[in-house]
């Protein structure tokens, strides 16, 4: 277990970043940047940890497990799910300069996505039922993506965070992408993490080039608990290998004025867009689907900014041309070729 607060490497294998409760602790002088964070909690049965926010605003994601969180006055029931293979898990939002108190009857594993931030928003509660479960690429570029936290979906000042299944064999985040300048209506500045799992103790790849002189350049086998972490330069593919399904949560952050994702495609590989419009999306999508509404016992409803019904989020809030799969909509048709590499 690692104590180190010097910067860490860009491919962080897992254990090489532990700290205390947590088997990863990515904070941004850490990362050697300024704005994405991310932990990963481990509690055992009847466990308890005080999250002090700062000047972060926090998702508590459930990974493996459910647990409650106490903040600003309220608590919190998080039904969680057994494994990220295993279904969409509801989560709580922490606004910054809050303490929470993170409790699990039975234990579990969770992520703590946190972006610094000037805003203090509500505390809040979002539901599984209400993620859009989205559907992207074709044939063996196809995979899905949990929109819990993207941008026009669920209310943060800075952070933006996604979860992505891609089936065992196929490629994603393809094409290579890049969101490292400011250029308005065309690309953000967004620091990302990755944080990899793979079912069944399998493994992946993953890549990131450099887009300018002296920049990121990454190229990782990646295992569960496995992080990579970028600043800058073209991200893509994670590649999954054949029989394994892999799973990985981003977590961005920037210091735009706006809270958008705009990427920019590598010219080299962008063409591939081209070939998808004729391809099926892999029949094995979705993995799962988000939760129906009537489903489990009675959460706390989501407050004004919070999570929205996938049935109204618009296209712009995902990505033009991409499948939404809402609560038992499965088979959903084919998406279009104007979409994103995430």
């Amino acid at each position: 277990m690692t104590t180190n607060h010097e910067p860490y490497g860009r491919y962080v294998p897992a254990g090489s970043a532990a700290s205390g409760p947590y088997a990863l602790d990515i904070d941004p002088r850490r990362a050697g940047w300024s704005h994405s964070s991310l932990r990963v909690l481990e509690l055992p049965p009847g466990g308890t940890h005080e999250l002090a926010a700062g000047d972060s605003e926090w998702i508590v994601l459930p990974l493996t497990g459910g647990c409650t969180v106490g903040t600003e006055g309220k608590l919190f029931e998080l039904r969680g799910r057994e494994s990220v293979f295993s279904g969409v898990t509801d989560f709580a939002y922490v606004p910054r300069d809050a303490h929470a108190q993170i409790a699990s009857g039975a234990g579990g594993r969770f992520a703590l996505a946190g972006a610094k931030c000037e805003r203090r928003l509500p505390a809040r509660y979002g539901p599984a039922p209400e993620v859009p479960v989205e559907l992207r690429g074709a044939g063996g570029c196809s995979r899905q993506v949990n929109n819990f936290g993207a941008a026009g979906v669920f209310a943060c000042d800075r952070l933006i965070a996604v979860e992505v299944l891609t089936p065992g064999g196929n490629w994603s985040s393809y094409p290579p992408h890049k969101h490292d300048e400011h250029r308005p209506g065309v690309e953000s500045e967004l620091e990302e993490i990755y944080y990899f799992e793979i079912d069944g103790d399998g493994l992946g790849y993953h890549r990131v080039s450099p887009s300018r002189p002296g920049g990121t350049d990454v190229l990782a086998e990646v295992r569960t608990g496995d992080t990579v972490l970028i600043p800058d330069g073209w991200h893509g593919p994670s590649i999954a290998s054949p029989g394994r399904d892999m799973y990985y949560l981003n977590v961005m952050a920037g210091p735009g004025e706006s809270r958008e994702w705009l990427i920019s495609d590598h010219p080299d590989h962008g063409w591939i867009r081209d070939t998808w419009p004729g391809l099926a999306v892999d029949p094995r999508l979705p993995l799962y689907e988000a939760a129906s509404a009537g489903s489990g016992p009675e959460r706390p409803a989501a407050e004004p900014g919070g999570a929205a019904n996938p049935a109204a989020v618009s296209r712009a809030a995902v990505e033009p041309g991409a499948a939404v799969v809402t609560p038992g909509a499965a088979g959903a048709a084919a998406p279009a070729a104007e979409e994103d590499s995430r």
